[in-house]
C-alpha cells in the first residue's frame, strides 16, 4: 500500500487548456507581448527542474532528446517493428530509450542520460520518495547532507543581513578542518566576479556568523534566466503603458543582478498596473516545495481577462471592506487600510512551474502586500477542466450528495476561490516593529482577544512571516484563507455577487462545505507516516479544517469506515447542513481568530502548537486516520495532466498552436515549446546539474554549524 501512492496509470487523465476565444480577442500588440512574456515564462520554468531533484534536468534531457528523433507515434511504431509487444512499448522504458531513433543517432549521450536518471527514476527508496531535507527525502534547494538545523542557521543568516531567500539556494561544504562551510547563492545572469556594480555587488563577499563561514555567490540559473531577460526585453517593446515597461525592467534587473529588492520594485509597478488586457506574473513566486518554506520555485504565467466572471469579482472588491468587518478579529487585527485591489478572471496561456493553480493572490512579499497592496486572479479555463467531475468517479460521498455535489462543485469553487483569495490572504495585519524602533500597532490600547493581555511578540526588523513561521507557514496560511472562504460564503451579499438567492444559495454553501470536508479527507494521500510529515500545503490545510468541524461536535460532520460494493474497504464523509451555522460558523470562528492572532502577533510556538496539533495524522479511534488514508489510496483517482497551448512567431503575427487532450498531445506540447533551441537547452541543463552533482552524491555525516 505505501508504494500504490507513488505508481501512476498508464490510463491518467489529460486535458487542454482552452483559450482560444481570449486570445483571438487580442490585439497584434497585445498578442506580440503576450507571445514574449510567455517565452521568458517557459524558460525560466526550467529551472524548476534544477530545484527539485538531481535526475530531474537529465530526465528532461533525455525524454526532449528522445521525442526531438520521433514522435510518440513514430517511437511507438519503431518499437514495434524492433520486436516489442504493445504491452512492453507501455512498460519497458529502457528498451524503448536504447532502441529508438535518438539512440541510434547518438547512442553514448543516449546512454549515459539513461546510465545517469534511469535508476533515480523509478526509485522508490523511501528518502528518494519525496522532497525533504537530509535524510527526511529529496531537494536540490539545499545540497544532499543539509539538514534543519542548516536550514535555521542559514535563515537566521539571511535575516541579519537583510536577504531574501526566494531566489537563493543553500550549498555546505567542509573545509580541511572539519568544519562546514556554506554557500547561500542567488540566482542571475550574473556572476559573482562580475565588474558591473549594483545593489548587489557589495552583499557577495564572504561573512563569520556565530562562528560559521558564509559566501554570498551569484550566477544560478545564468544560462536559463540569460534567455528570461531576452525575452522580457523583447516584450517591453510591446507594453502597453509606462507601468508594464518599468514593472519588465525591473524584472530585467532583478534577474540580471540575483536582486529581489529589484523584483519588489517590479511588483509595485505591477500592482498600480489595474485591469490589464494582458496579465503576468514572474519570478521565484512560491515557497511550498521549499521543506523549510523560504524558497521561491520559479513560476511564470501570462493570461487573459474574462470578463464576464471579472464582473463579479469586481463587485466583491467593492465590498471587501464591508466584508472584512465580518471576519471574527478585533480591528486592530486588521489592515490600517484597505487597499482595494484588482481581481480578474483570468483565461490562461501559459503557465509555467511545478503546477498550476486554481486562483493567485500576489505578490507574497509581507511588505508590499501591508502597505502597497497584492492583485487576485482566478484562473477560470484552468478551473474548467482540472475540477470537472464524473459521477462513477466520486469518492466517499453519499448517494444523495452525488447528484447535488456535481451541479454544485463548480459554482460553490467560484465562490470559495474568490473569497480565499480576496479575503482571505487579502486580510489580516502583521504586528511589526521596524529597524528604527517603531511599531506599526499600538502597545498600549491593542489587547490580544485570546489572553486579554497587551501584545506580547511581533516581528522584527528583517522578519517575515516566511522566515517566521518557516516549515508550516505556507500550509497555515493556505489553512486560514480556506478558513475565511467557508466562514464568508454564509453570508448572504457574497452569494448575491455570485447571483446565488434562495434554495441555490444553500446549495452552494453546502456543497463548498461538503467539498471542503471530503478533501480534508482525500488530503491524506499527501501524508507519509514513515516521516510523520505533509507534502502538500493545501492538502495538510483542508485536514485541519476537517478535524476542526469534527471537533465541533454535535454530528455535524461524521467520516465512517464502510465497505464497498466491490467488497473492498471503503468511507463515506456526511455533513449535516443543518448544522453548518449553528454549529460549524462558531466552530470555524474561534479556530480563525486563533490563527489571525498567533499570525498577526508572530508567536511561532503557539502557531505551531495549534496548526501542528491538528495536522497530526494518528490511529486514534473514532476516525483511526492512518487507517482512513489506506483506503484513500486504495480509492485515489490520479490528477489530471494539463496540455498547454504554445505560440509561435510567424513574421510579425504570433499564431495559437493548440494540442488534444492526450499523453502524445501533451509531448508534441513540449517538443514545440523550444523548436530551435532544444538540443541547447539539454545541454545547458545537464551542465547545471552535472557541476552541482558532487553535493547530492550521498548525504555525509558532516556536522552542522552551531545555531
Amino acid at each position: 500500500m505505501a508504494d500504490a501512492q507513488y505508481i501512476l496509470p498508464n490510463d491518467i487523465g489529460v486535458s487542454s487548456l482552452d483559450c482560444r476565444e481570449a486570445f483571438r480577442l487580442l490585439s497584434p500588440t497585445e498578442r506580440l507581448y503576450a507571445h514574449h512574456l510567455s517565452r521568458a515564462a517557459w524558460y525560466g520554468g526550467l529551472a524548476v527542474l534544477l530545484q527539485t531533484s538531481p535526475e530531474a534536468p537529465y530526465i528532461y534531457a533525455l525524454l526532449s532528446r528522445l521525442f526531438r528523433a520521433q514522435d510518440p507515434d513514430q517511437l511507438r511504431q519503431h518499437a514495434l517493428a524492433e520486436g516489442l509487444t504493445e504491452e512492453e512499448y507501455q512498460e519497458k522504458l529502457e528498451r524503448v530509450i536504447l532502441g529508438s531513433k535518438a539512440a541510434q543517432q547518438n547512442p553514448a549521450e543516449v546512454r549515459s542520460l539513461w546510465q545517469t536518471c534511469g535508476e533515480l527514476m523509478f526509485s522508490l527508496e523511501p528518502r528518494l520518495r519525496h522532497l525533504g531535507l537530509g535524510k527526511e527525502g529529496i531537494t536540490t534547494y539545499f545540497s544532499g547532507d543539509c539538514t534543519m538545523e542548516d536550514a535555521k542557521l542559514a535563515q537566521d543568516f539571511l535575516d541579519s543581513q537583510n536577504l531574501s531567500a526566494y531566489n537563493t539556494r543553500l550549498f555546505k561544504d567542509v573545509d580541511q578542518d572539519g568544519k562546514p562551510r556554506y554557500e547561500v547563492r542567488l540566482a542571475s545572469v550574473l556572476g559573482t566576479e562580475s565588474a558591473l556594480h549594483s545593489e548587489m555587488t557589495s552583499r557577495l563577499k564572504s561573512y563569520e556568523f556565530r562562528g560559521n563561514h558564509f559566501q554570498v555567490t551569484r550566477g544560478d540559473y545564468a544560462p536559463i534566466l540569460q534567455k528570461v531577460v531576452e525575452h522580457l526585453e523583447k516584450a517591453k517593446a510591446y507594453a502597453a503603458n509606462s507601468r508594464q515597461e518599468q514593472m519588465l525592467a525591473q524584472y530585467i534587473e532583478s534577474f540580471t543582478q540575483g536582486s529581489i529588492e529589484a523584483h519588489k520594485r517590479g511588483s509595485r509597478f505591477w500592482i498600480q498596473d489595474k485591469g490589464p488586457i494582458v496579465e503576468s506574473y514572474i519570478g521565484f513566486i512560491e515557497s511550498y516545495r521549499d521543506p523549510f518554506g523560504s524558497r521561491g520555485e520559479f513560476e511564470g504565467f501570462v493570461a487573459m481577462v474574462n470578463k464576464a466572471m471579472s464582473a463579479k469579482f469586481e463587485c466583491l472588491v467593492a465590498s471587501a471592506e464591508q466584508l472584512l468587518k465580518e471576519l471574527p478579529w478585533p480591528p486592530a487585527f486588521e489592515k490600517d487600510k484597505f487597499l482595494s485591489p484588482d481581481f480578474t478572471s483570468l483565461d490562461v496561456l501559459t503557465f509555467s512551474g511545478s503546477g498550476i493553480p486554481a486562483g493567485i493572490n500576489i505578490p507574497n512579499y509581507d511588505d508590499l502586500r501591508q502597505t502597497e497592496g497584492f492583485k487576485n486572479v482566478s484562473l477560470g479555463n484552468v478551473l474548467a477542466v482540472a475540477y470537472a467531475t464524473q459521477r462513477e468517479k466520486l469518492t466517499f460521498l453519499e448517494e444523495d450528495d452525488k447528484d447535488l455535489y456535481i451541479r454544485w462543485k463548480g459554482p460553490s469553487f467560484d465562490v470559495q476561490v474568490g473569497l480565499h483569495e480576496l479575503l482571505g490572504h487579502g486580510s489580516g495585519k502583521l504586528f511589526v516593529q521596524d529597524e528604527k524602533g517603531a511599531f506599526n500597532f499600538d502597545q498600549e490600547t491593542v489587547i490580544n482577544p485570546e489572553t486579554g493581555e497587551q501584545i506580547q511578540s511581533w516581528y522584527r526588523s528583517g522578519e517575515t512571516w516566511d522566515s517566521k513561521f518557516s516549515t508550516i507557514a505556507s500550509s497555515y496560511e493556505e489553512c486560514r484563507a480556506e478558513s475565511v472562504g467557508l466562514y464568508l460564503c454564509l453570508n448572504p451579499q457574497v452569494l448575491e455577487i455570485f447571483g446565488f438567492e434562495g434554495a441555490d444559495a444553500e446549495d452552494v454553501i453546502y456543497v463548498n462545505w461538503l467539498n471542503m470536508v471530503r478533501a480534508g479527507l482525500l488530503a491524506l494521500e499527501f501524508y507519509t507516516p514513515e516521516v510523520s510529515s505533509w507534502r502538500q500545503a493545501h492538502m495538510q490545510a483542508r485536514f485541519v479544517i476537517l478535524r476542526v468541524l469534527l471537533e465541533a461536535g454535535e454530528g455535524l460532520v461524521t467520516v465512517t469506515p464502510t465497505t464497498g460494493t466491490d467488497g473492498r474497504p471503503d468511507a463515506r464523509v456526511h455533513l449535516d447542513r443543518n448544522k453548518i451555522r449553528s454549529v460549524g460558523k462558531p466552530a470555524l470562528e474561534r479556530f480563525l481568530r486563533r490563527l489571525q492572532v498567533l499570525k498577526s502577533t508572530g508567536d511561532v510556538a503557539g502557531g505551531r502548537a495549534l496548526y501542528e496539533g491538528y495536522a497530526e495524522v494518528t490511529d486514534a479511534p473514532p476516525e483511526c486516520f492512518l487507517t482512513l488514508r489506506d483506503t484513500v489510496l486504495l480509492r485515489k483517482e490520479s490528477r489530471k495532466l494539463i496540455v498547454q497551448p504554445n505560440t509561435r512567431l510567424e513574421g510579425s503575427e504570433v499564431q495559437l498552436l493548440e494540442y488534444e487532450a492526450s499523453a502524445a498531445g501533451l509531448i508534441q506540447s513540449f517538443s514545440e515549446r523550444f523548436p530551435e533551441d532544444g538540443p541547447e537547452l539539454e545541454e545547458i541543463l545537464t551542465q547545471l546539474a552535472t557541476a552541482d552533482a558532487r553535493f547530492w552524491k550521498c548525504p555525509s555525516e558532516a556536522p552542522s554549524g552551531q545555531a
